[in-house]
């Protein structure tokens, strides 16, 4: 039996793992001056507006969002508050019960990360870049 991923699927991977230098190198950057807790904030923003970069341009090509630009940005932006709340809640439990250092924290990023994956593909295909269907 082969296994076929869909593009989208593929390019929503390496919008994610870009996302996730982005967000890693952020944080270990900003941790010292801000905080665990408000650099992670930065660092998420940054990193969810490279993923919308890349999804809007390349994993959903072909499946606009309504309304302009700035419009789609936000409502892209709002939808990745219900992964980035999962990813964030894995993050801030992991990060308050273990220790802080920079690899540990990258750590406690790749779990977040992984565990909202689902929600945040689900919620771009479902809700905002929905494969429309011709009559």
């Amino acid at each position: 039996m082969r296994f076929k991923i869909k593009r989208s699927v593929l390019w929503f991977l390496i919008a994610g793992s870009l996302a996730f230098v982005v967000d890693v190198v952020v944080l270990t950057l900003l941790r010292d001056v801000l905080g665990v807790y408000a650099a992670r904030a930065v660092s998420f923003w940054l990193a969810a507006t490279t993923t919308w970069l890349i999804n809007r341009n390349i994993s959903f090509a072909g499946r606009s969002a309504s309304g302009s630009v700035l419009t789609e940005y936000l409502r892209y932006l709002g939808l990745m508050l219900g992964g980035g709340a999962v990813n964030l809640a894995v993050y801030s439990l992991l990060a308050w019960i273990f220790p802080q250092g920079p690899l540990w924290l990258m750590l406690y990023v790749a779990a977040g990360t992984l565990v909202a994956m689902t929600v945040n593909y689900l919620s771009m295909t479902r809700l905002l870049y929905r494969q429309r269907t011709e009559n």
